[in-house]
């Protein structure tokens, strides 16, 4: 058994490393500045600035196939990248890259949306919780009837990333109720200009707003649907299924950083006349973040390497998510701890990590979800204790 990463896998992950350190870290206190007056991203110039010269580095469209300009770089390197860029409390993601089901588009609508998605001329969001319909996605309410060769679209979205930022939505909603959510329900690429509104909502990580959109009578054209009609709830579950096992990179990434600079402070810090990391105390917070990184690192990669020999992930990503999200949480607390006032404040990255990571345990699956697909797994014989190993 051979844990070692491949040349290729290294160069990549090194190259992202240096990119980050020389071209993102720099941002991070006029980042945190503009954070405490109130902003929650880089503006928009520099965001573009970025993305230019990360493509210049080679970077661009990650899970992008080759044949629309991108790297289609396998789950377990992009893991690897997400979890170097998220050591930066700069929200930045290499540009080149579109909704997973966007790439089940007709050639009309590559056209319209996904080409110009990649090329980052578009932005879109992906609409599919409501507010009585969040882990249980099959409760959607959100409505879609024929009028002509037209569809009306009624109905409220929550909590959506990029939702007010965005000029066309993948809205999810019901087309035959009495199918429900599982069967009757379909995907719809609408723009902007056909008349939702959104609204930003403030939440306890500021960094990232999602937003609520509301689509009265929104008439969209026949042609909008994604893929078949029905076949919405599926394309909703294949863009979740990524989402899971990113963002447990994500994690490992942030409580990396966050280790480090727990490290590094204790072992500047001196109190009682001795540097803070002599302390038993500290040394244990240490110890404990270690652990559980190494063992977060490990089902992180796991998730993504399922992916990469095709294995149905959904068991390895819920394992995953279910502790990385919960690990990050609690790395960054002992952190935080350990800069003591200095942590609590917003001149480090510390504070708003402890408030933004709180989302994770939620959003794409919360743990309780997460819980269900792994006992129920278990329960019913779909997946064996020990998985490919047993």
């Amino acid at each position: 058994m051979d844990f070692e990463l491949s040349d290729e896998q290294r160069d990549i992950r090194d190259t992202v490393r240096a990119f980050v350190t020389k071209e993102i870290l720099p941002l991070e206190e006029d980042f945190l500045r503009l954070v405490r007056d109130g902003g929650a991203r880089l503006p928009r110039d520099e965001e573009r600035r970025l993305r230019a010269k990360a493509r210049q580095f080679g970077f661009w469209g990650l899970s992008t196939p080759e044949e629309y300009g991108g790297m289609a770089l396998p789950a377990v390197t992009q893991s690897l990248i997400h979890a170097e860029l998220a050591k930066s409390c700069v929200p930045f993601r290499f540009g080149g890259e579109a909704d997973n089901i966007l790439y089940g588009a007709d050639a009309a609508q590559q056209e319209e949306y996904l080409k110009p998605t990649i090329e980052g001329e578009r932005l879109g969001c992906f609409a599919l919780t409501e507010p009585g319909a969040g882990s249980d996605a099959g409760a959607i309410s959100t409505y879609a009837r024929r009028d002509g060769d037209d569809w009306l679209i009624n109905g409220e979205k929550t909590f959506i990333s990029n939702g007010h930022e965005a000029d066309y939505a993948i809205v999810i909603a019901l087309t035959d109720r009495d199918k429900g959510a599982h069967h009757g329900a379909t995907a719809f690429l609408v723009d902007r200009e056909a008349g939702w509104t959104s609204s930003p909502i403030s939440t306890m990580g500021s960094w990232h707003l999602p937003a609520s959109l509301t689509f009265d009578d929104v008439r969209v054209p026949a042609d909008k649907v994604l893929g078949e009609v029905g076949g919405g709830f599926q394309l909703a579950m294949r863009w979740v299924g990524k989402g899971r096992y990113v963002i447990s990179a994500q994690c490992v990434g942030i409580a990396e950083r966050c280790l480090r600079m727990a490290v590094d402070y204790a072992g500047l810090r001196e109190t009682f006349g001795r540097k803070i990391g002599q302390n038993q105390a500290i040394q244990w917070m240490i110890a404990d973040s270690e652990t559980e990184l190494e063992a977060a690192r490990w089902l992180a990669l796991r998730a993504a390497w399922d992916v990469d020999r095709g294995a149905d992930a959904r068991h390895a990503s819920a394992m995953a998510k279910l502790f990385c999200t919960a690990m990050v949480g609690r790395v960054v607390d002992r952190a935080l701890q350990i800069h003591g006032g200095m942590g609590y404040t917003k001149e480090l990255p510390l504070e708003g990590w402890y408030r933004a990571i709180r989302a994770m345990r939620i959003f794409e699956g919360t743990d309780e979800v997460q819980r269900l697909i792994l006992s129920r797994d278990l329960l019913r014989g779909h997946t064996r204790i020990g998985g490919h190993l047993a």
